[in-house]
């Protein structure tokens, strides 16, 4: 089996920090498990770590995409894989860092994806009532036939996700959970430690998710949504939080205070939604960032990787 080191958690917890610590100490390179910052020109809003912060260590699977192209979890994982493997072949150890939960998921999993049949008429009649309806009816609508999925898709309240649940059952008769659970692996390839970094104390970690979001805004976020929605940008990209919240300043219909400010408020939503997806995961040992120190985590972690493969 593949030795694989996972630094999971909500955002603003500190996942950049520790694994380029790690990958110091132990010569590891880091892959991505971010759907946002996979995307060129994304910068701010993805809080995509600056050179300074990268230290020298290198990053796969991030800042290669254009914002006008799609992209699935089944693409994350045919690349994640192929980089796993390059970077082990080379002697080095591969860091699995971010949050979105599906991706570590499926690809720790060892997931397997089928391509099924894409009917043009019927995505377009579905993606028009997933419009009208709204994201919270469109739930409503999927737990009548598959409350598992409603469940799993409210965490990241992805459109495009909604919509191909739907798609999958009413093409094939089987809902996305089904699919799923055919699509599991054999068994995962990979011998991974799983660290997890959160707050016991909520309110703690969303005083940093609010300075994190001043700190953006001080370092031109508005200017690089502006940008953003000056060129034609793909479904995945304007799921993107960060833009969407500021879009209603940019046409001159709120204030810029109150876009900030629900800004905030859905970098905390979303941190919420992150924490009951990785919750759900027995196997991930868990850092209180508001109970100790980073160089007390850091080197707790360093030794259950020291213990565990080498």
């Amino acid at each position: 089996m593949q030795n694989v080191v996972a630094v999971i958690g909500p955002t603003a917890s500190g996942k950049t920090a520790l694994s380029v610590e790690l990958a110091k100490r132990f010569s590891g390179e880091i892959i991505s498990a971010d759907s946002m910052q996979i995307y060129k020109t994304m910068d701010i809003a993805t809080a995509k770590p600056t050179e300074d912060e990268k230290q020298g260590v290198p990053h796969h699977l991030m800042d290669f995409l254009d914002p006008s192209e799609d992209f699935s979890v089944a693409r994350f994982c045919e690349l994640a894989k192929i980089a796993i493997t390059d970077i082990i072949a080379r002697d080095r150890l591969p860091i699995v860092t971010g949050g979105t939960g599906l991706y570590v998921d499926a690809l720790l999993g060892d997931m397997q994806f089928e391509e099924t049949e894409i009917d043009p008429v019927l995505r377009t009649t579905i993606t028009a009532e997933v419009q009208e309806k709204g994201i919270d009816k469109t739930l409503d609508y999927i737990r009548t036939f598959d409350p598992a999925s409603a469940e799993r898709l409210s965490i990241g309240r992805n459109p495009k996700r909604l919509i191909r649940c739907i798609e999958v059952y009413l093409s094939t008769g089987m809902t996305q959970t089904q699919l799923n659970e055919k699509q599991k692996g054999s068994g995962s390839p990979y011998h991974a430690i799983k660290l997890g970094l959160t707050a016991r104390d909520r309110e703690f970690l969303y005083e940093r998710i609010n300075r994190r979001v001043d700190l953006m805004m001080e370092n031109g976020l508005l200017e690089e949504a502006r940008r953003f929605y000056d060129r034609q940008s793909g479904d995945t990209a304007c799921a993107a939080i960060g833009y969407k919240e500021l879009l209603p300043y940019l046409s001159g219909e709120l204030d810029l205070d109150i876009c900030v400010a629900n800004l905030k408020r859905a970098t905390r939503r979303y941190a919420k939604r992150q924490m009951t997806w990785f919750k759900r995961d027995e196997s991930i040992r868990w850092f209180n960032i508001d109970e100790m120190s980073f160089d007390d985590i850091l080197n707790e972690a360093a030794e259950m990787i020291q213990t565990a493969f080498y």
